[in-house]
């Protein structure tokens, strides 16, 4: 087998190709033969080795990657779910980027009939970190105004989607123009683009009350200016940190990051509890001992994508060689959806 592996933190340089003994599963788990990996900005962030997960469970050196597709080739001795050939897409804690992976049967799910292969290598982290942000987290009543930061991403979209079945009012921001008609297709109400109006007096001229919920994985750029447009009873749900981090070049640029987080808000609870607003954070990485979470958006999905309600991803396929050039493509911003890795 073959898998990218980063002995230390740095550039595209570390992304290193190397093979491996062919793995075997132990009694709950299922190997699958991998044809496509997805990829996430939180790879990025484990290959400049300052995703904490990546820290405490892992180490150096360490294979990222958190979704796959692919063939089930050896079977646990206690898996009753499936059989060797049956085709599927799961999650795993790191390890993705490879040619086969190790997983317990509980993590890995039938490939929708409407998915393809690549496609459904590209769901399963961004559909759990929305469906977790939005409908784990806090309660949203139908009719809720939504904004969407980062909307023609893969957990964007992914939240766009879930605004429509659930019956939220979503309004999108996105960076570029050519990525409008994208937020619009995943069911956004509202576009806000960035580059060419004014993000918050647009935000106001759309919803004047506030929002019930905005949720944001910018950081520095966004998140004061989120909460303070926040309905009454609003929740600001944090689920990254983008701007605090380069978005070209390959290096992290350590001043620019130790700047950004001396600025970044600080809520205070009695501020909170006074202007009636909350702030939510997580990380789905550290939910992988809490597989009714999992399993419980899973099996939502599963319905929805049956339905027709939940599209697949957008997806832009690179070659497995070329992780180097989809990881520097994802950092430019100027992506749109889901980028996966194809393995020969």
């Amino acid at each position: 087998m073959k898998k990218v592996i980063i002995e230390s933190p740095g550039g595209y340089e570390k992304l290193l190709i190397r093979e491996f003994p062919d793995l075997m599963p132990k009694d709950d788990d299922v190997v699958v033969e991998v044809a496509y990996s997805g990829i996430n900005y939180a790879d990025i962030l484990v290959r400049w080795g300052v995703y904490e997960s990546a820290k405490r469970f892992v180490g150096w050196p360490i294979t990222p990657g958190f979704e796959y597709s692919g063939t089930i080739k050896k079977l646990g001795s206690r898996v009753t779910k499936f059989k060797v050939g049956d085709q599927v897409f799961g999650i795993t804690l790191f390890g993705g980027y490879a040619s086969q992976v190790c997983v317990n049967q509980e993590l890995v799910f039938p490939i929708p009939k409407s998915f393809s292969l690549a496609e459904a290598a590209g769901f399963p982290a961004v559909y759990l970190s929305a469906y977790h942000g939005l409908l784990q987290n806090v309660v949203v009543r139908p009719g809720s105004w939504v904004l969407v930061h980062s909307a023609a991403g893969g957990v964007g979209t992914a939240l766009l989607q879930l605004c429509r079945i659930k019956g939220f009012n979503a309004v999108a921001v996105v960076g570029s123009s050519h990525k409008v008609e994208t937020a619009k297709k995943f069911g956004a109400l509202e576009v806000i683009d960035k580059s060419r109006e004014d993000l918050w007096n647009k935000a106001r001229n759309i919803k004047p009350q506030g929002y019930d919920v905005i949720l944001d994985a910018n950081g520095i750029s966004t998140l004061q200016d989120s909460y303070n447009h926040l309905a009454p009873c609003g929740k600001l749900i944090v689920y990254g940190f983008h701007s605090m981090l380069p978005k070209q070049g390959g290096k992290l640029q350590y001043h620019k990051l130790i700047w950004d987080y001396l600025r970044t808000p600080k809520f205070s609870p009695m501020a909170m509890t006074t202007e009636n607003k909350s702030v939510v954070a997580f990380n789905v990485s550290f939910l992988f001992d809490k597989q009714f979470f999992v399993v419980e958006a899973m099996a939502d999905a599963v319905n929805w994508i049956k339905e027709g309600k939940l599209l697949a991803p957008q997806v832009r396929v690179y070659p497995f060689n070329e992780v180097a050039r989809a990881h520097q493509d994802m950092e430019s911003g100027q992506t749109v959806g889901k980028l996966v890795l194809v393995h020969d």
